[in-house]
């Protein structure tokens, strides 16, 4: 394969890219739960959120595989439906990508909501404003900084996924070979000069990533902050 094939590269954008749009989706709801509910078990749904920063992302992997085997309780029923599998390709890796970055999402958003905290939000009801109309016209401006950095983050680890898009998605080029699997195989080919071509360019990534990040935690109110990681 050639030092300047772009393809595993452009996959892996895309694919971050739609995980990064489902995850503000999924996540703002949660995160906003989180950031306000009083309920007991609002620890237990924080350990659960956290488990993709704690677990071995072949173990991650292996059970994402399984869920969305051909025989899996997910797998099965997509099956069904379209009659492809859901292992071993693109619609696969979306969710696990979405699994696997589910708390770089949740976090800082969480982090954000809970600076903004109840005073606007009562402010803008005793206005008039809707808990709906609060939220878009309120704490959402106020908690740009954590959607930002929720954007950057997702975006920048879905990038560097590999144990588990290994797992659920093979290689398969065109479909599931992502940018890391793809400096993997030149490295097992000893084609050194293309892996480091693809991994000089991650590292930059992720050094612009988290110099975006603590420039943002830097400007936000002195000991409000939150951890990256």
């Amino acid at each position: 394969m050639g030092a300047f094939d772009l393809g595993p590269v452009w996959l892996s954008v895309k694919l971050a890219s739609i995980t990064v749009v489902a995850l503000l989706v999924i996540a703002t709801p949660l995160a906003w739960w989180l950031a306000y509910t009083e309920k007991r078990w609002r620890v237990a749904v924080e350990a659960v959120t956290a488990l993709p920063l704690v677990l071995p992302p072949t173990v991650l992997g292996f059970y994402l595989l399984i869920l969305l085997g051909p025989a899996g309780a997910i797998g099965r029923h997509w099956v069904t439906l379209t009659n492809s599998t859901l292992t071993f390709s693109f619609s696969g890796l979306v969710i696990a990508s979405i699994v696997y970055s589910f708390p770089f999402a949740v976090q800082p958003l969480q982090a954000a909501f809970e600076r903004v905290g109840r005073g606007p939000l009562e402010a803008a009801a005793t206005l008039g404003a809707s808990p709906v109309a609060a939220f878009l016209r309120v704490a959402s401006p106020m908690a740009l900084r954590g959607y930002v950095s929720a954007i950057v983050l997702v975006f920048a680890h879905t990038l560097g996924e590999f144990g588990v898009v290994l797992m659920v998605g093979g290689s398969i080029p065109g479909e599931t070979r992502v940018v890391s699997i793809a400096i993997f195989e030149h490295v097992e080919r000893l084609e050194y000069g293309q892996a480091h071509a693809l991994s000089a360019g991650l590292l930059v990534f992720s050094f612009l990533v988290l110099l975006a990040v603590y420039a943002i935690n830097r400007r936000a109110r002195p000991g409000m902050g939150y951890a990256v990681g």
